[in-house]
């Protein structure tokens, strides 16, 4: 039975619709053989601006820097790379896979300007990445 309070009811099963979203993206986010070489999900990001930089936050848990790939092309931070799931579980049975695995790539529209990657670390599983204004 919904809540008397329509807003309340409209805020739960809008909750709801993007649960189920995020279920079924992380669903087919898992890549084939087929796909082994096309980005097959994108990784969360958080993207802050100050006055003087642009900080991007990735959300990469498994991804070494050596599997990392940024770069700055005509206003655009192209992140890309690969998670790979680690040897011992290959050939595991699946029982739950809710990380993705497999090439990833997110392209993030910046804000207008120049700018150059002042920094760029992995911090408890996220990327964490520091584009300096240019003026």
């Amino acid at each position: 039975m919904p809540p008397r309070d329509l807003s309340v009811w409209m805020w739960m099963d809008a909750c709801a619709r993007l649960d189920e979203g995020q279920r079924l993206r992380r669903q087919f986010a898992v890549p084939t053989a087929a796909a082994a070489r096309r980005p097959a999900w994108e990784p969360p990001v958080d993207m802050f601006e100050t006055e003087t930089d642009i900080w991007i936050l990735a959300a990469l848990p498994g991804v070494g820097p050596d599997a990392l790939e940024i770069v700055i092309d005509t206003g655009v931070l192209v992140l890309s790379g690969e998670r790979r799931l680690p040897a011992a579980v290959r050939r595991a049975a699946v029982w739950r896979m809710e990380i993705p695995a497999g090439r990833f790539e997110r392209r993030l529209p910046l804000p207008a300007g120049r700018y150059e990657i002042a920094r760029r670390e992995l911090v408890d599983g996220c990327l964490v990445i520091v584009l300096r204004k240019l003026v």
